[in-house]
């Protein structure tokens, strides 16, 4: 089988594998989309995730459409379409019964971050546990449903920032995620959301999908208190510093945007005499049903997906996903 294997500093090569055995609970999978994420990105131009560093040839990819191939079981047909939730459970520790996603050692398709490394689901077939596999409503493309794991990353973002019926919402950043929390809002009753970026193209994006106003910050500085709930979502300091300056007085600011693992300049006054609530959202939980859901009644965020590439064409696909002023979700087909 075609697999996708990142051997280190962009050293991304496609290779033949033999195709796995499904055992026990589990089910073999026919990919048919793998979309690329800043995880993989960081993998394949570094040969590293933050802390996490290529140790072992990694596949990369977590965000995966596809089809049953083989229920060993003779339970689920084949052909039947699917989404994946790449979480493999860590410790079941009553401390994280609520939040499953938080547990110690928790293993994620695509990740280094554990030794032997987990591997992803860029491949032509992937066995999964049956627990792991969300079966697709009738009318939800499997092209659009590539996009479940980034809507459900983005609706846990959301979710930390509480009611958002008749908030304005600020979205800083808007790549993938900053764009499918932008639908997510808009899905759950934001009255305006602002979208931004330093780009003119993800701004066209966030328009697209929903955004109310976008603004270019290299062109114009955000308002200060301005903002009831505020999404930073780019990861980079300098947004970070202007997103608190934008919320108002007693806002919400969540953290969703992955920051350097390292001591940088912030300017955090603004949590202390605004007494803003500060929050973190880290992957998801129960979320990925709720992109599901969203997913096939708002087929409009299949906009959020610019290019497509074969999977003998996955070098070209990572390199178009390096350049987010013309690309969106990138995704690799099988």
């Amino acid at each position: 089988m075609r697999t996708v294997v990142i051997h280190g500093k962009r050293d991304l090569r496609l290779l033949e594998r033999p195709v796995p055995e499904p055992g026990d609970g589990e089910l073999r999978l026919r990919v048919a989309f793998a979309g690329i994420c800043g995880s993989d990105l960081h993998y394949y131009s570094e040969g590293a995730n933050g802390a996490f560093t290529i140790r072992e040839p990694l596949v990369p990819g977590h965000e995966i459409s596809a089809t049953v191939d083989l229920d060993p079981a003779g339970e689920i047909a084949a052909g039947t379409p699917v989404a994946v939730h790449p979480a493999y459970e860590g410790d079941e520790t009553s401390a994280w019964a609520h939040a499953p996603h938080l547990r110690p050692g928790v293993r994620y398709l695509g990740s280094a971050s554990t030794w032997p490394h987990t591997q992803g689901g860029m491949s032509e077939y992937l066995v999964m546990p049956r627990g792991n596999v969300r079966f697709l409503p009738q009318g939800l493309s499997l092209r659009r449903a590539a996009l479940a794991e980034p809507t459900a990353v983005a609706l846990h973002g959301l979710a930390q920032a509480g009611d958002l019926a008749g908030r304005h919402v600020l979205v800083a950043g808007a790549g993938p995620i900053g764009l499918l929390a932008v639908a997510g809002a808009r899905s759950g009753g934001a009255s305006e959301v602002t979208a931004t970026d330093i780009r003119p193209g993800p701004l066209e994006r966030a328009r697209a999908v929903g955004a109310t106003e976008t603004i270019d910050v290299t062109a114009q500085k955000l308002a200060a208190e301005s903002f009831d709930i505020v999404l930073e979502c780019s990861g980079a300091p300098s947004s970070v510093s202007a997103a608190l300056r934008a919320a108002r007085r007693g806002a919400t600011y969540v953290q969703l945007g992955m920051l350097p693992d390292a001591a940088v300049p912030l300017n955090l006054a603004p949590i202390v005499t605004k007494e803003l609530t500060a929050r973190g959202a880290f992957r998801f939980h129960h979320e990925l049903e709720d992109a599901i859901e969203l997913l096939a009644s708002t087929p409009s965020i299949e906009q959020v997906i610019t290019h497509e590439f074969p999977a003998d064409q996955a070098l070209a696909a990572f390199e178009a996903a390096m350049d987010a002023g013309s690309s969106g979700k990138v995704v690799v087909t099988f």
